[in-house]
């Protein structure tokens, strides 16, 4: 169960969409219960959507229920899986609670800190006093808790989740990482053979700090002509970031690609040096996991998610939360260390086996058959019945 799906793209999105193909290879039915039109979907099987009044552009559909179809076919799971709490987390309890279906959930997103990024004003009102209110009660009502990393596991005991979570991590299909075939040509974005590509993929938007990232980079760009910055990715920032990069003076060093379809981002990473990035919102980084499957040493900030997943000095960088002159420091030893960028590439490849999607979805499938046992179907209510002859009714 999710608020959006395709074809809106981020790391959820992306979960969603891989853990789905790896239980289905392995024989499973899965569904995926979201909001929007049908045949949004990439002509992927078993997506069932309802309707709901678009919110502008940014692919989100608001409904306080599911169509009929959607609510009948719901009520035949085995188990349901939320990957968001408000809407999809609201309807699980509404729909699968009382008839005792298991309802596992997992908090993918720091929300206090898009509160914060997309609300400035009234972030701090509206963030983690808010979860507070909201989120332990939903966690009490859910069959399972999950989170992606022990850090973010952290984040949730501190805002008063107080029922047992488990840390299963986000799973990533990494083979076309580890092997990614020819690398794209250098020379289509007029890189020299002896630049130092730094990459950063993901979306454009407030969240990603993007400016603390290019304000590092001048400053390194400077000290070094053959220092080059490969954004990947779009969203609602890149104008502004275009015009901060003009701004810093940089715009021959800056390259932004705009989006690039999944099946060319290990081409992409094959071609870069290093992966940058100064987000610290991310609760189990897809982009950076698949960097480090690329071979790439990593520069990050240490925040929950980033600082589960990167070792510091073994697989990259580590720096302490606006720490800009550190992390320039750091972007610079990239540049100019080879020898360690490649010890600590090899070590990131070693250590990201770990998320492969083979090795995460067994891990949840055995939460899920758990949770299934443990759970006691029920007996539908006299309501319950009625709601559903009144459904065939209407149909």
């Amino acid at each position: 169960m999710a608020d959006l799906y395709k074809p809106h793209v981020s790391g959820v999105t992306n979960y969603i969409s891989i853990n789905k193909k790896h239980l289905e290879n392995a024989g499973h039915e899965v569904y995926v219960f979201t909001f929007g039109e049908d045949g949004n979907s990439d002509g992927e099987s078993n997506v069932v959507h309802s309707p709901g009044l678009p919110i502008s552009d940014t692919g989100y559909y608001l409904n306080i229920r599911y169509s009929s179809r959607a609510q009948e076919l719901l009520e035949s799971m085995d188990v349901v899986h939320v990957h968001h709490p408000f809407v999809s987390g609201s309807l699980a309890l509404r729909y699968c609670r009382p008839i005792g279906i298991p309802i596992v959930f997992t908090n993918h997103t720091r929300y206090d800190l898009y509160a914060k990024a997309y609300m400035p004003i009234i972030g701090d009102a509206l963030g983690e006093p808010a979860l507070r209110a909201y989120l332990p009660s939903f966690c009490r009502s859910c069959n399972l808790v999950i989170s992606p990393s022990e850090g973010m596991r952290e984040v949730l005991i501190r805002i008063g989740v107080d029922t047992p979570i488990e840390v299963v991590p986000n799973g990533v299909d990494i083979s076309p990482f580890l092997e990614p075939g020819v690398p794209k040509d250098r020379g289509m974005f007029d890189f020299q053979p002896d630049d130092v590509i730094l990459i950063y993929m993901g979306r454009l938007g407030p969240e990603k700090n993007l400016p603390f990232l290019l304000r590092s980079f001048a400053g390194v760009s400077q000290a070094f002509n053959q220092a080059k910055l490969l954004i990947i990715g779009d969203g609602p920032e890149r104008k502004n970031l275009q015009e901060r990069v003009r701004l810093l003076g940089i715009e021959k060093s800056v390259i932004f690609t705009g989006l690039v379809s999944y099946d060319q981002m290990p081409k992409f990473l094959a071609m870069g040096d290093a992966f940058v990035t100064a987000s610290v919102t991310e609760v189990h980084p897809l982009s950076l996991i698949e960097s480090m499957a690329s071979g790439l040493p990593v520069l990050g900030i240490h925040s929950p998610g980033i600082g589960d997943t990167v070792q510091d000095g073994v697989t990259g960088y580590l720096i302490k939360q606006e720490d800009l002159a550190g992390f320039t420091a750091s972007m610079a030893r990239l540049v100019v260390d080879r020898e360690a960028n490649r010890r600590m590439g090899i070590a990131a490849r070693e250590l990201v086996e770990k998320y492969a999607i083979e090795n995460t979805t067994r891990l949840m499938l055995l939460q899920y058959e758990k949770v299934i046992v443990e759970t006691p179907r029920r007996k539908r209510s006299f309501w319950n019945r009625m709601r559903r002859i009144g459904r065939r009714t209407v149909k």
